[in-house]
């Protein structure tokens, strides 16, 4: 969380902060991250005047990190399960 640009922080205890610490290093290392990250970086690499905003691996598009973490308005539960495929 220390990467956020929010600057809300859980409050969680030593074990449990060490333990999210550890879990969400797992999901982040998972391939289908990694090819989502990589995915990512070839949009960005190939249009230089996007920066600052965010890749939306769902519609292959880039919007603000606002729009695009928040599922345009819809939020995120309903979005969870979706399984995207990586076009680029």
């Amino acid at each position: 969380m220390n990467s956020s640009p929010i600057k809300l922080k859980q409050k969680l205890s030593p074990v449990a902060k060490k333990a999210k610490a550890a879990r969400d290093l797992k999901s982040a290392l998972t391939k289908k991250r990694s090819a989502f990250k990589a995915s990512s970086q070839r949009a960005h690499r190939a249009n230089p005047g996007k920066s600052g905003m965010d890749y939306d691996h769902k519609t292959s598009t880039f919007k603000s990190a606002k729009a695009n973490r928040g599922n345009d308005g819809k939020g995120t539960k309903i979005e969870g399960k979706s399984n995207y495929k990586i076009k680029n």
